[in-house]
């Protein structure tokens, strides 16, 4: 039974893969989107198609997508890192809010016009409020429109729906169980899903670049594809150990790593694992169509499409527009938002597990989604012809007032960060934030693992002492940080001078306030061991102590945590930039990768004269896994490379957006072809040498090899010195049309 299981999960697997990767080619021909042709593939292997030999089993695809959809989150937590998700959040955040809450409302007043009951018309509105992240993404990457600006803040409102649906699914069980929402139960999944996210980060974020650094040398691309793998699996199973999804993990381990300076190693090297597994997931989306269903519930079925994108486009863009984005990044946004996914069938399956929605919404929702998918990428390419039409008959008045929203929306941002008590409070919370979630987590390892230990170990008085002393041990440092507000003499007299003494009375309340939260984590662990007013006494003992005694130690060791956090944090950007490379006065090393762009790719060190050109000096380039310390200066420089230089900060934020480009060049010359043909004495190469003849600078083209009239069978090497003769055939790379000339 275990063989036949085995051979039935390859062979259904073989299947898919097959005719995923025929439709994949028809649909290629035809200029459309691979995930149409995906899914087209997954209805013809579904049992729906009587035509063709079905999957043996549906459980073996399912196995396989739910890997997909890992991989595939894990694949856009690397590409959209935490800090990439504060610095756009406060627009994902407003826009999430308005299509959450508006496609749910317009769900519900549709489910009761169908005639749906309260509860499934809830149910509706929550699996019609939630794209689907995996299927935009793909949609984007095969249009080509990753690098586009309003694509950043799509995957925010995403991400923010992913998490958002967490807190969903906690309100939809409440209100099919308890017929009403439990505010306790809903607060507790908020706070639940927030500790794990800023625990894991903040440990992943201070171990697993510092690792990296250590072990650079010795991990292979065949061991960065297994550590990759391995943690993301890892993370994933936390998440689902801690009451979260599989995919949740996944892109918070993908997140942790995008921050490091091997996240584009890793994301070049797991593309072929996200591309199979991704396949095969969207496979499956297309095996969940059902052909009677489409006929039986035909009329609803179009309804909840039209109503799923209609409501998605309007509000997505109105959300946008209310966060201050222009017009035309509201729009291409709201058109990338018209379809539901994962999550939709996520709270389905929820919903027929509580016994509460009809046999029949499943499969509804299903073809919905499939619908809504196929005409994705339809949406996205008519996003700005239909903002070019509405550009053109949208009064002046109400065009000007956008305009001037979205300006005053981005001065005021500018004006707010420029605030001293805005930078000096936000610090503040974030410290708080984080130190609390890690002496939270020491609270409850020691509670539940170490305090058992010691005292079973050494029953009685001392032992309850030795445990209580241990566990206060190792939380002090945290403590210490907590107590003492992260706010330089510098800023104290700065925000002084500004408003004068009143400016104290802030930082007195944040001292105090932090005081009584460290106070209430020390009480914590004595709760149950000793009374309040005796654990009270002990906590401010223990504070005194800390203050008067260990604040020079545990200042000098929470500098260097806070020092190693930070530079992990911004260790991608201070890779490129050079900050923290400092090596003599002001000059640094920094490193960049060469873009498809990129001025001088395909030239020699020595013809790019980059040290004249930007003042800065290329000390290493890294080529793949190999690294070429001081390169010689006939090493040619190719797209993908990094090159390792030194220079000033000016000469180096001169360089990088040049070095890193990867904007298409917009060139007169056709596709380059490997051709041959034999010049004539006319030629206005005969007599020169190959150093003279220009080729590369006036025809954009490689000379491969020369091959002499007189002796056929011989062919020479171009080298510089080499002299072009009347009837000599040259095996050229370039443009046939700019090689004419030379023919004659």
């Amino acid at each position: 039974m275990e063989a036949l299981n085995i051979e039935s999960l390859i062979g259904d697997l073989a299947l898919i893969l097959v005719l995923g990767a025929v439709a994949t080619i028809i649909f290629k021909l035809l200029k459309q989107p691979v995930v149409l042709g995906y899914i087209v593939a997954g209805f013809i292997a579904s049992p729906h198609f009587s035509f063709f030999p079905t999957v043996a089993t549906h459980e073996n695809i399912e196995f396989w997508a739910q890997i997909g959809i890992i991989v595939l989150l894990f694949s856009l937590g690397l590409e959209f890192s935490f800090k990439k998700l504060l610095n756009v959040g406060s627009s994902a955040i407003i826009t999430c809010l308005i299509i959450v809450t508006g496609m749910m409302g317009l769900g519900f007043v549709v489910g009761k016009m169908l005639h749906f009951s309260t509860v499934n018309a809830i149910f509706l509105g929550g699996m019609i409020s939630m794209s689907s992240t995996t299927i935009i993404i793909k949609a984007l990457t095969d249009l080509n429109m990753r690098q586009r600006r309003f694509v950043p803040l799509v995957l925010a409102v995403l991400i923010i729906e992913d998490l958002v649906a967490v807190v969903l699914m906690v309100i939809l069980s409440s209100i099919a169980i308890h017929k009403s929402v439990e505010s306790g139960e809903m607060l507790k999944s908020i706070l639940k899903l927030s500790f794990f996210l800023v625990m894991w980060f903040t440990v992943g974020i201070f171990l697993i670049p510092t690792i990296f650094k250590r072990f650079r040398r010795i991990i292979s691309d065949e061991l960065m594809l297994v550590i990759s793998m391995g943690l993301c699996f890892l993370m994933a199973i936390l998440a689902v150990e801690s009451g979260f999804s599989l995919a949740l993990g996944a892109f918070v381990m993908g997140s942790i790593l995008a921050g490091t300076s091997e996240a584009e190693r890793i994301e070049r090297i797991i593309m072929p694992v996200k591309d199979l597994f991704g396949a095969v997931f969207f496979i499956s989306v297309g095996m969940m169509v059902n052909p009677q269903i489409i006929v039986d519930f035909g009329g609803t079925i179009a309804l909840l499409s039209a109503v799923v994108v209609v409501g998605m486009i309007l509000f997505g863009t109105f959300g946008m527009l209310a966060a201050g984005q222009p017009l035309k990044i509201a729009m291409e946004s709201g058109f990338c938002l018209t379809q539901i996914g994962e999550f939709s069938f996520i709270i389905a399956t929820l919903g027929m597990s509580l016994g509460v929605l009809d046999d029949s919404m499943y499969p509804i929702i299903v073809t919905v989604s499939v619908i809504t998918t196929f005409f994705t990428p339809f949406f996205i390419k008519s996003a700005i012809p239909c903002y070019n039409w509405v550009a053109r008959h949208l009064p002046q008045k109400w065009s000007s007032v956008l305009d001037g929203y979205s300006k005053n929306a981005a001065e005021s941002e500018q004006k707010q960060s420029r605030s001293l008590w805005k930078s000096v409070a936000k610090r503040y919370a974030l410290r708080i934030l984080l130190y609390s979630v890690v002496v939270i987590a020491f609270i409850f390892m020691c509670r539940t693992y170490l305090i058992p230990f010691i005292t079973k170990a050494i029953p009685g008085g001392w032992g309850r002492f030795l445990a209580m002393a241990a566990s206060i041990g190792i939380i002090m440092p945290f403590i210490y940080a907590i107590i003492f507000p992260s706010v330089t003499t510098l800023e104290r007299r700065q925000l002084v001078k500004k408003s004068g003494r009143v400016s104290y009375v802030p930082l007195v309340v944040m001292t105090l306030f932090s005081v009584f939260l460290a106070l209430n984590f020390i009480m914590s662990i004595l709760y149950g061991t000793y009374s309040s007013a005796l654990s009270l006494l002990i906590g401010l003992a223990v504070i005194i102590l800390i203050m008067a005694v260990f604040a020079p130690i545990f200042k000098h060791r929470i500098k260097q945590v806070e020092s190693r956090f930070v530079n992990n944090v911004n260790e991608r950007e201070n890779r490129r930039t050079g900050k923290g490379h400092n090596l003599v006065s002001d000059l640094h090393l920094a490193y960049m990768r060469v873009g498809y762009s990129c001025p001088f790719v395909g030239e020699r060190l020595r013809n790019a004269d980059i040290r004249r050109k930007y003042g800065v000096n290329v000390v290493n380039i890294q080529r793949n896994s190999v690294i070429y310390p001081v390169p010689k200066g006939d090493m040619r420089i190719f797209p993908g490379d990094v090159l390792g230089v030194i220079g000033t900060d000016e000469q180096i934020q001169v360089m990088l957006p040049l070095v890193e480009s990867n904007e298409k060049l917009v060139s007169t010359a056709g596709s380059p072809k490997f051709v041959h043909f034999a010049i004539s004495d006319k030629s206005p190469i005969v007599g020169k040498k190959l150093s003279q003849a220009r080729l590369r600078e006036d025809y954009r083209s490689m000379l491969v090899a020369v091959q002499r009239s007189d002796n056929d069978e011989e062919f020479l090497n171009p080298t510089p010195e080499l002299c072009f003769e009347p009837g000599d055939i040259l095996w050229i790379v370039g443009d046939p049309k700019l090689l004419a000339p030379l023919r004659k």
